[in-house]
């Protein structure tokens, strides 16, 4: 069996790199990948957790679920905000975002 460690660092490299893109990035298109690569890091440690634990137990696949299925809403609503901010603007830097209007 692997030991849990090896799944937490990959976690932790997954969520840093997620960070940094989220902090660093100006285009929206990355800022959600990176956003996207955080969440996939928490499903990593819920899946770890579960299976190390208690084995029995689906409590952290469930989450797990919740979390891929909050990503895939996220991923839906944010797309739709960038698309009308590359009509209005025609670019996807989110420096513009805070120049929209209704």
């Amino acid at each position: 069996m692997i030991p849990i460690e090896y799944f937490l660092v990959l976690s932790a490299i997954l969520f840093g790199i997620g960070l940094i893109g989220v902090l660093s990035r100006r285009s929206a298109i990355l800022i959600l990948m990176s956003v996207e690569l955080m969440l996939a890091a928490v499903s990593i440690n819920f899946i770890a957790f579960a299976s190390y634990l208690d084995s029995d137990a689906f409590t952290g696949l469930i989450f797990a679920l919740f979390v891929i299925t909050v990503a895939a809403a996220e991923v839906g609503l944010a797309l739709g905000i960038v698309l009308r901010l590359f009509k209005e603007r025609r670019t996807a830097n989110v420096d513009e975002a805070s120049l929209m209007r209704w």
